[in-house]
Order: structure tokens, then C-alpha cells, then sequence
């Protein structure tokens, strides 16, 4: 979708304020990041993608926003501690943070899934957006204020055949989103969790190539969803009309949950 120049009358929205995201080269996490951006934020992307990453930075910057990118691998400690210590050196705080990146991995039956393949599922999708809480928390904690907003799926509310490993991951982030919000409610940091259904990502695109027609069906809507309708669900979470939502699970997935 093409952006730029950012409408001027949006800019108040995050003016001043600074957003990281994760996965922030495609999908929902470049969606967010241009949206926070189209309102005024200065972005930090974080992608193992270069190209992507730089790409998603371009498309900002062209437009008239401020961002840059930090090649990360979020599965890593050092490398998330360096992503955070970076935003900071930049921009001299942390507002508002999406743990979106993650992966799809393999399907197949509970029984037949190697162990390998779920190590990297666990690793990727959960213990990433741990330790990327742990590093942005102590941050916002230094400032008494922040708002995190991690990546779940709808899979936790409906289950899919075949994904254990997917599906344990993302209803770990549920868990773990729930419990740090709790945790820090008290220092003025709200964390919240979003559910996605199919979003128009290039892991859905390549879903959809392989088997056409799953756009449309089992989504009560009709089609499956655009990463842009799902970054403005997380602009709002991180934002001042959602000061009373705490360890929520927002789902966004066309009714799909409710078949």
C-alpha cells in the first residue's frame, strides 16, 4: 500500500513519542510501523531481514517520517539488549513496543512433529517476545511509562490441526502477556496481546498459492485480513483511548473465532 507524505493533522496522535517493532520489514509489523510513523512516532524496526527492514525504513522516511533499522535476531539476548540500547541512544527513550516478529514453521500431526522444528517455533514466537518484554520493560521502567502490545494468533482461541507447535507458542504469549501485565500495571507500563486471524502476510500468500480459495472461507467477513486493519488495532492499544486495557487479548480475525 502506498504512504506518503503523512497526512499533517494525524502527526499529533504519537508526535514526540518513540515505537519499536519487531518483524518490522513485511506483514503486520511493516503495516505498524508505517502507521505509527503516519502519526508522528519515530520508528525503530527491528527485522532479520536487511532488505526488508531497509525497505520498510525508505518507505517512512519518503514520506516524511524518521526511523531506522536494527538487524536483530530476537531469539538471541544480546541481540534484543542491543536493539533496545540502540532505540534509546537514538532517541533517548521508549513509548510504545510490537513483539510481532515470528514464524509459521511446519504442520503435520502432534505425533510426527520433529523436535528440532518445535525448538525453533518455541524459540522464535515465545521465547522472542520474552526476552524483548524483559529488555523494553526495564526501559519504560526508568521512565514510569510504555505500552507493549505482543503478537498472538487466533489459532489459541480456535484450534488448527496440525500446528502444535504454532498454536503452544502464540497461547504462551497470551500467558506470558497477561502475567507482565499484572506485573508492572502499578509502574504505569500496559501490555496487551493481539490475535490475529489470516492477515494478507507473505506466510499467508504463500499459503494461499498452494491452496486458492482459503481467503474466503471459514471467515464469516468473507476474506481474510490486510496488515494495515491490524496495525490500527495496535496503534490504538498503545494509545491514550486504551488507558484502562490491561493484559487484554484483542482478536482480529473476520469472526473466524466465533464459527
Amino acid at each position: 500500500m502506498p504512504i506518503g507524505p503523512f497526512p499533517k493533522e494525524r502527526m499529533k496522535f504519537f508526535e514526540g513519542r518513540v515505537a519499536l517493532i519487531t518483524g518490522g520489514g513485511s506483514g503486520i509489523g511493516r503495516a505498524a510501523a508505517l502507521a505509527f510513523a503516519r502519526d508522528g512516532a519515530r520508528v525503530v524496526i527491528a527485522d532479520l531481514s536487511v532488505e526488508t527492514g531497509a525497505a520498510a525504513v525508505r518507505a517512512i522516511t519518503s514520506g516524511g517520517g524518521e526511523a531506522f533499522f536494527v538487524k536483530t535476531d530476537v531469539s538471541k539476548a544480546q541481540d534484543v539488549e542491543r536493539l533496545v540500547s540502540k532505540a534509546v541512544e537514538a532517541y533517548g527513550r521508549l513509548d510504545f513496543a510490537l513483539n510481532n516478529a515470528g514464524i509459521g514453521g511446519n504442520y503435520g500431526p502432534t505425533a510426527d512433529w520433529p523436535e528440532a522444528e518445535w525448538d525453533r517455533i518455541i524459540n522464535t514466537n515465545l521465547k522472542s517476545v520474552w526476552l524483548c518484554m524483559k529488555y523494553e520493560i526495564l526501559q519504560m521502567l526508568k521512565q514510569r511509562a510504555g505500552a507493549i502490545v505482543n503478537t498472538a494468533a487466533a489459532v489459541v482461541l480456535k484450534p488448527i490441526p496440525g500446528s502444535c507447535g504454532y498454536g503452544a507458542s502464540k497461547a504462551a504469549v497470551v500467558q506470558i502477556t497477561k502475567t507482565a501485565a499484572v506485573e508492572y500495571a502499578g509502574s504505569g507500563i500496559r501490555i496487551n496481546a493481539i490475535a490475529p486471524g489470516g492477515t494478507r502476510t507473505p506466510m499467508i500468500e504463500e499459503l494461499l498459492a498452494k491452496r486458492p480459495g482459503s481467503d474466503k472461507n471459514p471467515y464469516p467477513i468473507g476474506r481474510i485480513g490486510e496488515p494495515e486493519e491490524i496495525a490500527e488495532a495496535v496503534l490504538w492499544l498503545c494509545s491514550d483511548a486504551a488507558s484502562y486495557v490491561l493484559g487484554a487479548l484483542l482478536t482480529i480475525d473476520g469472526g473466524l473465532s466465533i464459527t
